[in-house]
């Protein structure tokens, strides 16, 4: 009996033991310095042609975008996030490089890779960290659905990359639709007065009411791929990248999205102003007008309709997304990211589309939301550039060195941090260049000004519809422009590359 009892004792002496020992032991390691955390997913989600004034979060009372919005309820709202390039080539080539379009050499719907050699991009970075990391659809420039048109031509769409980059994914898929030639209710707006056209492809304004469901479409294939990865590779880290072509024009969706916006004639164009231009240089007036596009108020407005389906449309596709997260388990393992690549005129100045850089073009929602972070919205100036170098951080990764975004993951705890004084973006094709400032917008033409210039004051006018750069009372400001614009346009050109 005694030594049965003395037997037990020390059994239970030595249990306790080893669990002190082992308790002892996590809690070095829990309290190491060193100890690395667990590897947080990245879902970046990449809208094409998407201003921040049609989402409901950033105040649209028309378009109603609930899946968004569920993203920044739960992550931070930057309001003043600028794009580095104002159409599609050098924005995403800039994003996802590290680089500003000068130091890339992308100005239009080429490869970074002769500029920046074997440098990591963003995702690349991830990869080379032990990320599982894909594409589905666009996230560089790329040629689909663009490149594949027609259905059943015997082309295989997943070669149709276009300027995208191989090396920075494992695994990448593409996914076709019919656009303009999707069943349905079409017109041509553009350049069709008298109402004969046919619909027509390319950069064009086209509505198409169409048939059938999501999954005719583009984007509805790529919310389904989308859904199909997560729940493939829940059991290891990823940075996945989900680019919903919608709503770059044709405005083309299943049918019934387009109800909530009939009759057309009930949308409500921006405020317009006569004589808006006459104070802002020849290259300040966008490519595409009102005018040169041939559409009346009537196209007008079911062009604004348009576009709000097209992203209604896209929203419904975020949220399935959304959805294969939380069912996976990963909502509280996966920092989301929602953006576009650069901002969109819906008729402020009766300009349209993009390659402006007003705030309505230049300007980007983003919404950064991040597993344990507080939600909030930040008004302090960030660019796309600084994606790269604050997920980065935020997943514990090395930030490369030399990259031209800046670390912007203290605003998820304080959105009054500031880490720029100004936001830089250009407009290659019309050799445009922009300072945008918490109070000032400057725009020059050419870099010597002899395309003119452009100098608003954001608080007193936030439309943009007065040019105070020939003002005398504002010539020191002009001129204090000029020198930082020289100045920022030497660093981005000498970053070591």
């Amino acid at each position: 009996m005694f030594h049965t009892v003395r037997t037990a004792i020390i059994v239970a002496l030595a249990a306790s033991c080893c669990l002190t020992t082992k308790l002892a032991i996590n809690t070095v390691v829990a309290s190491e310095p060193n100890a690395q955390p667990p590897k947080m997913n990245v879902l970046f989600i990449i809208s094409d042609d998407l201003t921040a004034t049609a989402l409901s979060c950033y105040g649209n009372t028309v378009c109603q975008t609930p899946n968004i919005d569920a993203i920044a309820a739960r992550g931070t709202r930057f309001t003043r996030t600028y794009c580095q390039g104002s159409y599609c080539g050098p924005s995403r080539a800039s994003l996802l490089s590290g680089y500003y379009p000068h130091a890339t050499g992308v100005l239009g719907y080429t490869s970074p890779r002769p500029q920046i050699g074997d440098r990591a991009t963003w995702p690349q970075h991830f990869k080379n960290n032990g990320y599982y990391t894909a594409r589905v659809s666009k996230i560089y420039h790329m040629g689909v659905p663009g490149g594949v048109q027609l259905v059943g031509d015997g082309r295989d769409h997943n070669n149709f990359n276009g300027a995208d980059d191989e090396a920075s994914w494992t695994e990448r898929f593409n996914t076709p639709g019919l656009e303009w030639m999707a069943p349905g209710t079409g017109e041509t707006l553009e350049g069709n007065p008298d109402g004969k056209k046919p619909v027509v492809g390319g950069n064009t304004f086209v509505v198409v009411e169409a048939d059938g469901d999501d999954l005719v479409h583009a984007d509805g294939k790529a919310a389904a791929k989308t859904v199909e990865l997560i729940a493939a590779h829940k059991d290891k880290p990823f940075w996945l990248g989900v680019g919903f072509v919608r709503p770059h024009v044709p405005f083309v969706a299943p049918r019934a999205y387009y109800e909530p916006f009939l009759p057309y004639d009930k949308m409500v164009l921006p405020e317009k102003r006569p004589n808006d231009w006459n104070d802002i240089p020849k290259a300040g007036i966008n490519y595409k007008t009102s005018s040169n596009m041939k559409m009346d108020e009537r196209r007008q407005k079911k062009a604004v309709g348009g576009y709000y389906a097209s992203v209604a449309f896209m929203d419904a596709q975020v949220g399935k997304v959304m959805t294969a997260l939380k069912d996976n388990g990963l909502e509280d393992n996966t920092i989301v990211i929602f953006t576009s690549d650069h901002g969109y005129h819906l008729g402020e100045h009766d300009f349209w589309a993009k390659v402006s850089l007003r705030d309505e073009s230049a300007g980007v929602p983003l919404i950064i939301s991040v597993p344990g972070k507080q939600p909030a919205v930040c008004h302090s100036l960030t660019e796309l550039l600084d994606l790269y170098p604050t997920v980065a951080s935020l997943c514990g990764l090395e930030v490369p060195p030399n990259i031209q975004g800046k670390d912007i993951s203290a605003m998820l705890d304080d959105p009054t941090v500031t880490v720029r004084e100004a936001a830089f973006s250009v407009a290659p094709m019309r050799k445009a260049f922009l300072l945008r400032e918490q109070k000032w917008a400057f725009i020059q033409y050419n870099e010597d000004t002899s395309g003119g210039i452009e100098l608003f004051d954001t608080e007193a006018d936030p439309q943009q519809f007065t040019n105070l750069a020939g003002s005398a009372e504002h010539a020191e400001i002009v001129a204090a422009f000029k020198e930082k614009m020289t100045e920022k346009l030497r660093q981005v050109r000498n970053n070591d590359l």
